[in-house]
């Protein structure tokens, strides 16, 4: 069965992905792009040009101002096309098929590489949020309160790459990072399930998961430099084999931030929590937290 984002793909044509690239480019200076600048940025002959336009309003993938001044910014959508154009040309995905998660910070897809292999493209949605909002609790776009929501998306599809980068060559138990463009994440897909999912009795050593996940944890705080800051049941992946794989990073901060030791106990504890819950370990998160915390370079 073909996908919604697979059709709409394929009903593309390279002048609608020309007035795509315009008006993304124009995106750092303006919110919504005029209409005419957008027109002699996209180089179409007028008629095409119109029809081009249409088209992509029809299919809603342009949202228009509702100021007096005729201008159109990109919807994520679209901007999921620019993305998924790059990585098709780039040999990375051949692919793309339905959609296997959704959030308020993302939506995951299905994809396979020219090779076959199954991969994940987690095409990032922050920016759907209010700025005040998305300041508030994602303090890594402080820095970037001016830019356009769609390129606050972009710089965070780099950085959880960046991060998947590092830790996965440090060893942690992290999903492969394949590839990255604008807000789109590639990653190896992960036979498994998250683990709020699985039932009382689902984990044959439920220590030996859960000793793998502290590993991560500090692996990334003592080599890498960088806390999760969000860790929960929600985001920690299952596999076949029984390996704990953390996942979603992009909100993760330098091990010298000022809030960085309060998130590092955060995580610590909220997935101790879960665990002597649900497996009855009774362990203490303070001796835990004290593994992690302790010198030398871990894992």
């Amino acid at each position: 069965m073909v996908s919604q984002l697979a059709d709409i793909y394929s009903k593309m044509d390279n002048d609608m992905f020309r007035i795509l690239r315009a008006i993304e480019s124009l995106l750092p200076k303006y919110e919504y792009p005029p209409l005419d600048i957008v027109e002699r940025r996209a180089r179409l002959p007028p008629g095409r040009f119109k029809r081009a336009l249409e088209k992509l309003v029809e299919m809603k993938l342009l949202r228009k101002s509702k100021h007096q001044l005729m201008g159109y910014t990109l919807t994520f959508q679209a901007l999921d096309l620019l993305a998924l154009r790059t990585l098709v040309a780039r040999g990375t995905i051949s692919e793309i098929g339905g959609k296997i998660g959704v959030g308020k910070e993302s939506e995951v897809y299905k994809a396979l590489s020219p090779t076959g292999m199954k991969l994940i493209v987690k095409f990032h949605r922050e920016g759907t949020r209010s700025f005040k909002s998305l300041r508030k609790t994602r303090l890594y776009m402080a820095d970037s309160t001016r830019k356009h929501w769609l390129i606050k998306a972009k710089l965070i599809g780099e950085r959880e790459y960046k991060a998947l980068d590092t830790l996965y060559n440090l060893g942690a138990l992290v999903p492969k990072p394949i590839d990255w463009n604008r807000h789109a994440v590639v990653q190896e897909y992960i036979e498994g399930i998250e683990l709020y999912i699985i039932p009382d009795n689902g984990l044959p050593n439920p220590s030996d998961v859960l000793d793998k996940i502290i590993a991560t944890i500090e692996i990334a705080y003592k080599k890498a430099g960088i806390v999760h800051g969000d860790l929960s049941e929600y985001n920690i992946l299952v596999s076949t084999s029984g390996d704990p794989y953390i996942i979603d990073w992009p909100q993760y901060v330098y091990r010298d931030d000022p809030i960085a030791e309060d998130l590092l106990e955060r995580d610590v504890y909220y997935i101790i929590r879960f665990f002597n819950k649900k497996f009855r370990l009774g362990l203490d998160p303070r001796s835990i937290l004290e593994r992690v915390k302790g010198s030398g370079d871990g894992g």
